[in-house]
């Protein structure tokens, strides 16, 4: 399988702790390099990651296996998938607590989700080696 890109956005809403918005998306895919760019207006701003490499997501490959939740995860990406590229979003206030909760990109966290977009040359490969169908 070829090589990976990762990209992951997360809003840091003014009345949130940018420092627990990092922890929460560390939790669940591992210590990376978030930047922080604020909003113009000054209030918040928006944590953002590019990265590449399977072993980017290798905590949350294995938090999938531990929470025993690969049937799931398989249907949301399965889902989320568009072309080359996988977007799914993940509960942020359950990432801070070190646990995955899929989320809609709209409406279902108060805080807004942790978006998570994969791309690869094989994304129904990548499907399989991240999540794949129980016997």
């Amino acid at each position: 399988m070829d090589e990976i890109e990762i990209r992951v956005e997360v809003e840091v809403n003014p009345t949130e702790s940018e420092e627990k918005v990092r922890r929460a998306v560390e939790n669940v895919l591992g210590p990376l390099p978030l930047e922080f760019k604020p909003h113009p207006q000054g209030e918040g701003g928006i944590l953002v990651v590019e990265a590449k490499g399977f072993e980017t997501l290798s905590k949350f490959y294995n938090l999938l296996r531990r929470e025993r939740i690969c049937d799931a995860a398989r249907t949301i990406l399965f889902e989320g998938l568009i072309g080359d590229t996988i977007i799914f979003y993940l509960n942020k206030q359950v990432a801070y607590v070190g646990h995955i909760s899929f989320s809609k990109a709209f409406a279902e966290s108060p805080l807004g989700p942790i978006k998570v977009q994969v791309r690869c040359s094989d994304p129904r490969q990548f499907i399989d080696w991240l999540a794949p169908k129980s016997s």
